[in-house]
């Protein structure tokens, strides 16, 4: 190899080499049949997902459960921006999150979610946050959200419900929906993997 190109790749923050990920850098799903088919072993941490539903209440929670209950224990902040339901408080703690670390921002205007959502993962003491946007994001947006999710090693997840809007800059972007067996998912794309997957979930 030529010692320019050598260099250049040496440059961790220049280059980003899209099939090389950290084997032991996902955060558990809490599913070992998903966490096997994701690069990195789960959820990639310090990163933005893409989540595209055909309506609120498939199964994405139950989803991200033993995620936010992980990262929480951890002291890590939990927050759900611009939900379109209550968090059920009960239920979450069932499920092991620590409630002192969620957060609800109700973000009444649709056009300071992304700021909003950027300024939380840029933070540094968000683990996990969750948006709603009322429409599609632009590109320069995702990208934006994807680098402050980095910056902060916080991970985002985008819900795209009822449009199929698409987050080329997403390192995980995934389609669900219910079947009479569980939660379908189509992995379309996940930084470090070539592959397009379906999974079936009983949840």
């Amino acid at each position: 190899m030529k010692p320019a190109l050598e260099q250049l790749l040496r440059g961790q923050d220049q280059v980003w080499r899209g099939l090389q990920t950290d084997s032991a850098s996902g955060i558990a799903s809490g599913f070992t049949e998903l966490d096997a088919l994701l690069p990195g072993g789960g959820w990639p941490s310090g990163a933005l997902m893409h989540w595209q539903l055909p309506q609120v209440g498939v199964g994405e929670l139950p989803l991200l459960l033993p995620a936010m209950a992980s990262l929480s224990r951890q002291g890590r902040r939990i927050v759900w921006l611009a939900p379109p339901y209550q968090a059920y408080a009960p239920g979450l703690q069932q499920a092991g999150v620590e409630l002192g670390q969620l957060l609800v921002v109700a973000c009444p205007e649709a056009a300071d979610l992304p700021w909003a959502l950027e300024v939380l993962l840029r933070s540094g003491g968000c683990g996990m946050a969750l948006a709603w946007p009322k429409r599609p994001l632009a590109a320069h947006q995702t990208r934006r959200l994807q680098l402050a999710a980095e910056a902060g090693n916080a991970l985002a997840v985008l819900f795209a419900v009822g449009h199929a809007a698409q987050a080329r800059h997403a390192a995980l972007q995934l389609a669900l929906r219910r079947e009479s067996g569980g939660l379908r998912l189509r992995i379309a794309k996940a930084r470090g993997s070539l592959r397009q997957l379906d999974l079936l979930l009983a949840i």
